[in-house]
Formats: structure tokens, sequence, C-alpha cells
């Protein structure tokens, strides 16, 4: 099993930046394609970006294409998300979430293990 935590959550105004970590832990993490998803209140859970174990290949949801990117450095068993051109619609609690066979996915219910989530608030 993989152990996910995120830092990097914050305020930000819209059109601003932010960089979400997440630290994954364990001796197979680098083998995990992993993914962020984001749930804002009364939401369901939604993809925002995937990639890879080898960061090979990349998925994003429509909304993020060309904002937002993701990218993973196994050698610190990290994957992160850089949020540019930020809008008040990104405002949600995002999950980094590891999945363990198969390909990346934007399931929510395909992926293995969770983190616990770190806010992000962009204000007007």
């Amino acid at each position: 099993q993989v152990q996910l935590r995120e830092s990097g959550g914050g305020l930000v105004q819209a059109g601003g930046s932010l960089k979400l970590s997440c630290a994954a832990s364990g001796r197979t993490a680098s083998t995990w394609n992993l993914a962020w998803f984001r749930q804002a209140p009364g939401t369901v859970r939604t993809i925002v970006g995937g990639i890879t174990s080898n960061g090979g290949e990349t998925i994003y949801a429509d909304s993020v294409k060309g904002r937002f990117t993701v990218s993973r450095d196994n050698a610190k068993n990290t994957v992160y998300l850089q949020m540019n051109s930020l809008k008040v619609e990104d405002t949600a609690v995002y999950y980094c979430a590891g999945k363990r066979f198969g390909s990346i996915s934007t399931w929510a219910g395909s992926y293995d293990s969770w983190g616990q989530g770190t806010p992000v608030t962009v204000s007007p």
C-alpha cells in the first residue's frame, strides 16, 4: 500500500499560481499511477489530472487543460500539480490518489489510496 500526503494548498487571487505536492511513501510508490482530484462543497470528486508511473502519459480535465500541469519526481516519490491562471471556480479541496494496477483513469472509484486533501481557495 502507498500512503499519500498533500501539501501546498492555500489562498490565492484569481489569475495567480499555486503548486501542490503529494509525497508518496511505500516501497512501490514509484510504480503507482498517481492523480489529482478535487471536490468543492456539495459536489462530487472529479479528476483534475493524472500521470503514469514513469511519467510518460498524462491526462487532464478539460476545465484545466493549458492551465494545470501534473508532473512527478520518482527519486523523491512526489507528484506535483502546478496550477496557473487560477479561477474562482478552481476553489476546492484537492486530493492526491494512487492506482496500483491498470491505466490512469478519470474515475475516482478506481483508485486504491487517497491523501487527506489540501484546500485551495481562489479569491476574486
